[in-house]
């Protein structure tokens, strides 16, 4: 999945867009708003939820003692979905 894939959907609180993508057990977050780390630069961050909607801490994908990683690129994004694809063995799907 390419980045000009994910369809975002506006959030009223915070005022931002969020698209989320299902991995098999995972399913990950990507967020732009004024309060999400780096948002108020054009940039994103992610989280990555198990299938009971707990944020976890994914080695390579979120920060180490951090269930979120922000301040991403577009392509840093798809090098995360790619990551997310490799770790979960399965292909993102639109939520």
């Amino acid at each position: 999945m390419n980045f000009q894939d994910i369809k975002f959907n506006k959030t009223q609180m915070p005022k931002g867009i969020q698209a989320m993508l299902n991995f098999g057990d995972y399913e990950l977050s990507i967020v732009k708003s004024d309060f999400s780390y780096g948002g108020k630069s054009g940039l994103y961050e992610i989280a990555v939820f198990n299938g009971k909607a707990h944020p976890v801490v994914m080695p390579g994908i979120t920060e180490q003692d951090d269930t979120v990683k922000g301040f991403l690129s577009e392509s840093d994004v798809e090098g995360i979905i790619k990551k997310m694809h490799l770790a979960s063995g399965a292909d993102p799907e639109q939520i």
